[in-house]
């Protein structure tokens, strides 16, 4: 079994709610939960929530493969790994070792369906143990090291030229895949031989603050991710 499992909790500081908060006409964890459901690889689409509110607005999507998880409130603080509630989940589910897990943050809205089957198609034939999504940075970046900067992906006395640098792979944090034997032996969302599926720049941006969410709704625009709506 392939598994989508989406966190959400109720008590987002930055902004109240933001999981349900309206974004190009729709609740914000209803695009990451449709680009699942939608996604060829996907067997099952997990919400695990501790919120009554963000749990009937799931339920109202009425997606064919999405259940709702309700997690414990313990590991729903602000102090709470998102990897306390993907153990909980998987120690009281019916998951075999070789099921496959994919987290996937719904603050990451500009994923869609096409994204996760080719991440997953990477996957298989990469033989790797898990695989997180990224994108490439082809910014240079410097390292404080005591009073001084310290570069560390390229060499400054011997700048490259824009179109020769391959720059650095970031996660943007939108999905990652292993098997539910590695989270479990190793508490991690990844583990062993790694792999990284490149996505292209602009799912590189997240959902934390209110400015957030205006360049996110113009981007979804612009790329059509709201072709889904």
């Amino acid at each position: 079994m392939n598994l989508a499992f989406i966190p959400v909790r109720g008590g987002s500081k930055s902004i109240p709610l933001k999981n349900i908060k309206i974004l190009n006409g729709k609740p914000l964890v209803y695009w990451t939960a449709k680009a699942a459901n939608e996604a060829e690889c996907i067997d099952k689409v997990i919400i695990a929530t501790d919120s009554s509110e963000i749990k009937e607005t799931v339920l109202g999507f009425e997606f064919t493969k999405l259940e709702v998880y309700d997690r414990n409130p313990e590991n729903a603080e602000d102090t709470s790994s998102t990897e306390s509630v993907m153990l909980e989940y998987i120690n009281q589910s019916t998951l075999s070792d070789n099921d496959l897990f994919f987290l996937i943050q719904a603050t990451s809205p500009m994923l869609t369906s096409e994204h996760i089957d080719n991440m997953y198609k990477s996957f298989i034939e990469s033989n790797s143990d898990s695989m997180f999504s990224g994108v490439r940075e082809k910014q240079f970046h410097w390292i404080e090291e005591g009073e001084v900067v310290k570069p560390i992906n390229y060499d400054y006395r011997n700048r490259p030229r824009r179109q020769e640098f391959q720059g650095i792979i970031a996660e943007n944090g939108a999905c990652y895949i292993n098997s539910v034997l590695n989270i479990k032996k190793d508490k991690c969302r990844l583990s062993g031989k790694i792999k990284a599926f490149e996505l292209p720049s602009y799912t590189s941006y997240e959902i934390d603050e209110e400015a957030d969410w205006i360049i996110v709704e113009k981007l979804m625009q612009s790329h059509r991710v709201i072709k889904y709506f």
